[in-house]
C-alpha cells in the first residue's frame, strides 16, 4: 500500500563520491572486520554467498574478481563452462547484522573470466544494462522504483512431497484457526479474522516489535525505510516499505530487505516467507511497484492529463498494459503467484489503469498534488520475483510504450467487479497461470531485447527453467485436494 511517498528533490550539495575498493579494504581493517562476505543473486532471485578472512581481502579483488563454480548456480553455466568471477561493488558494502564474527558484506556482479564481459544471465547485470539503455535513449536519466513488499511471519511451517504423500502445516499464534485452540497458559483470543488484519493495534498485532526490529536493522544496513504495519491477512502478514531509489540500488535494497526479514524472524524463533499465497481463503502477498522517470531535476510523469499525468506517463502505462501478460513471467514468476491473482482478494487481475481504483493493475496514487510525487503504481508484482529482472522488464515495457506512443485507452474508474457482464468482458485479464505467462513471454519479448538488456539467451533460459523446474513439476504431481475431490467419488 502506498502512503506518503514523495519524489526525489534537488540536492543542495553534491553527493559524496562512491567509495573505492581500496578505501573499503582500509576501512574494514580499521574497523576490526574478521570476515568478508561476497553476495550475488542467482537466476531465480535468491542470494548466494561465500566468505574469506579479512587478511585475504585486497583491493585488487575489485578489479580482478574472485573465482567460483557457476555450474552449481541455478539456471547458469554448463559444467564444461563452469568458471565464473564475482566482482564486488564497493558502493554496496554493509556490516552483516546477523553473523557472530564481525563480517563485511559486499554485493557482486558476475563476469566471464575469459572475455571479462558481464555475464548475460546475472540478474544484476540485466538491471545495469536496463539502466544504461534508459540513459542511452535520451528519454530520462533515472528510473526510480519504490516496491512495497508484503510477507508472512509464521510460528512454524512443515511441508514435504514425495511419491506417496504431500502436505503442509502452517501455524501462527495470530491465526484465526487458533481461536478455539488450547494454548499455554491459556488462549487469550486476539486472532485477526481472515482478510481482517489491516492496521490492528496490539494485542491483535503481535509482531509490532519484530517488524520494528526489522526496520531498524534495515536502516543500520543502509536502507531508507518509510513505514511498517500489519497487513490484511490473519497470521502475521506484514509490510515494510522501502523509500524510492534508482533501479539497481533498489534491487540491492530489496535483497537486503528479504535477508533482514528472514533473519530477524528466525532470531525470534519464527519463520518469514515471501510466498505469494501461503494461506487458502485469505489475502496473498503482493509487491506493488511505484515507478517514475526523471531527467535531471524534471519529473517526467507530471503533466496536465488524466490524474495529473504527462503524455510520457500515459504512454509508459500503455507499454506496461500492452506487455503485462509477458512481463508477469518475471514479476509474478511462480506457480503460486497465480493463486494470488484471482478476484476477491484485493489482487489486481484487471489490465486497466485508474487514479484510485485498486482493482486495476495500474494505479495513479493521489496522495500529493506535487509534480515531484507523480508516479504510477503497477500492482500485479509479488515478492517471489527476482527483483532485478522484474524491474528491468517493467522499465523496458514502459519505455516501449513511450517510444511507440502506445495509448493506454480510457481509464477504468468504476469498480470493475460491479460492471455488467458485457462491459466486464471487455477488460483484459492477467494470465491465469505461470504457464500462460511463460507462453505470453515466448510470444512477446522483442521489446526486452532492445539494447541487449535481456538477451535471447536469457529469455529462453528463463522459459526453459520455469517450464521444466516449476510448471512441469506441479503439473506432474497429484494435488492434495484432488484426494478430497476424487478419491472415493470416481
Amino acid at each position: 500500500m502506498a502512503k506518503t511517498k514523495t519524489a526525489p528533490r534537488k540536492k543542495k550539495a553534491a553527493a559524496p563520491s562512491a567509495p573505492s575498493g581500496r578505501s573499503v579494504v582500509a576501512q574494514a581493517k580499521r574497523d576490526g572486520v574478521q570476515m568478508v562476505d561476497f553476495k550475488f543473486v542467482d537466476f531465480p532471485g535468491t542470494w548466494q554467498h561465500f566468505s574469506i578472512p579479512v587478511n585475504e581481502f585486497e583491493a585488487d579483488m575489485f578489479e580482478d574478481g574472485l573465482g567460483f563454480d557457476g555450474s552449481s548456480i541455478r539456471g547458469w553455466q554448463a559444467i564444461n563452462e563452469s568458471d565464473m568471477l564475482v566482482m564486488p561493488d564497493p558502493s554496496t558494502a554493509f556490516m552483516d547484522p546477523f553473523t557472530q564474527h564481525k563480517t563485511l558484506s559486499l554485493i557482486c556482479d558476475i563476469v566471464d573470466p575469459i572475455t571479462r564481459e558481464d555475464y548475460g544471465r546475472d540478474p544484476r547485470n540485466v538491471a545495469r544494462r536496463a539502466d544504461a539503455y534508459l540513459k542511452g535513449t535520451g528519454i530520462a536519466d533515472t528510473a526510480y522504483f519504490g516496491p512495497e513488499a508484503e510477507f508472512f511471519v509464521f510460528d512454524s511451517i512443515q511441508y514435504d512431497q514425495n511419491a506417496h504423500s504431500g502436505y503442509y502445516f502452517i501455524d501462527s499464534v495470530e491465526g484465526r484457526w487458533n481461536s478455539g485452540a488450547a494454548e499455554e497458559p491459556g488462549n487469550l483470543g486476539y486472532k485477526p479474522p481472515y482478510k481482517g488484519g489491516y492496521f490492528p493495534v496490539p494485542p491483535h498485532d503481535t509482531l509490532q516489535d519484530i517488524r520494528s526490529e526489522m526496520v531498524l536493522t534495515m536502516i543500520d544496513c543502509g536502507l531508507d525505510i518509510e513505514l511498517q504495519h500489519h497487513e490484511v491477512g490473519t497470521a502475521g502478514q506484514g509490510e515494510i516499505d522501502i523509500k524510492y531509489c534508482p533501479m539497481v540500488q533498489c534491487g540491492d535494497g530489496m535483497m537486503i530487505y528479504k535477508y533482514v526479514v528472514k533473519n530477524v524472524a528466525r532470531k525470534h524463533g519464527k519463520t518469514a516467507t515471501f510466498m505469494p499465497k501461503p494461506l487458502f481463503e485469505d489475502n496473498g502477498t503482493g509487491m506493488h511497484c511505484h515507478q517514475s522517470l526523471w531527467k535531471g531535476d524534471n519529473p517526467l510523469f507530471a503533466g496536465n492529463g488524466y490524474a495529473g499525468l504527462s503524455d510520457t506517463a500515459l504512454y509508459y502505462i500503455g507499454g506496461i498494459l500492452k506487455h503485462a501478460r509477458a512481463i508477469l513471467a518475471f514479476t509474478n514468476p511462480t506457480t503460486n503467484s497465480y493463486r494470488r491473482l484471482v478476484p476477491g482478494y484485493e489482487a489486481p487481475v484487471n489490465l486497466a489503469y485508474s487514479q484510485r481504483n485498486r482493482s486495476a493493475a495500474v494505479r495513479i496514487p493521489m496522495y500529493s498534488a506535487s509534480p515531484k510525487a507523480k508516479r504510477i503504481e503497477f500492482r500485479c508484482p509479488d515478492p517471489s520475483c527476482n527483483i532485478y529482472l522484474a524491474m528491468s522488464a517493467m522499465l523496458m515495457a514502459g519505455l516501449d510504450g513511450i517510444q511507440n506512443k502506445i495509448d493506454p485507452g480510457e481509464p477504468m474508474d468504476k469498480d470493475i467487479y460491479d460492471l455488467e457482464a458485457e462491459e466486464r468482458a471487455s477488460v483484459p485479464l492477467t494470465p491465469a497461470s505461470l504457464d500462460e505467462a511463460i507462453q505470453a513471454l515466448e510470444e512477446d519479448h522483442e521489446f526486452l531485447l532492445k539494447g541487449d538488456v535481456f538477451t535471447e539467451d536469457v529469455i529462453q533460459a528463463w522459459i526453459t527453467y520455469k517450464r521444466e523446474e516449476e510448471v512441469d513439476a506441479i503439473r506432474l504431481r497429484p494435488h492434495p485436494y484432488e484426494f478430497a475431490l476424487y478419491y472415493d467419488m470416481v
